[in-house]
């Protein structure tokens, strides 16, 4: 949870990174993160996503622990109003976004996290704030 909430915060790589390996890998089917392959670079996007959108926050709606697979899934929303600019993002629209999205976040033999996967309707979120 510490993770999940320093990640959908904003806080970056800085803060996410003792709670993952060096080489943890991330995967979306979602079109504004097709390309992003590591944590890292997703921690990392959410700083941006949190510029664009300072007024930003998630509510948790479930946090599941699956032991045999070694995994937990968290559930949540995500709000926030499109006022502020980062690089590669459309500029602001003043629209507000309510987005439902999980995650599963796999973890090694040492409790770190190896890997996360998002589940996203990012084309959905997109047409709320405008982006497309």
């Amino acid at each position: 949870k510490k993770f999940f909430d320093a990640c959908d915060r904003g806080k970056g790589w800085a803060q996410c990174r003792e709670f993952c390996t060096p080489d943890a890998t991330f995967f979306a089917q979602a079109e504004p993160l097709i390309e992003i392959k590591t944590l890292q670079a997703y921690t990392d996007w959410m700083t941006l996503i949190m510029q664009v959108m300072p007024d930003g926050r998630y509510e948790l709606i479930s946090f599941a622990t699956d032991e045999e697979r070694k995994n937990v899934v968290g559930l949540a929303t995500f709000y926030g109003t499109t006022t502020g600019t980062a690089e590669g993002f459309p500029p602001p629209t003043n629209k507000k976004m309510e987005a439902d999205y999980a995650y599963c976040i796999q973890f090694d033999h040492n409790n770190k996290i190896t890997d996360m996967r998002k589940v996203w309707n990012a084309g959905w979120s997109s047409k709320e704030v405008d982006w497309v």
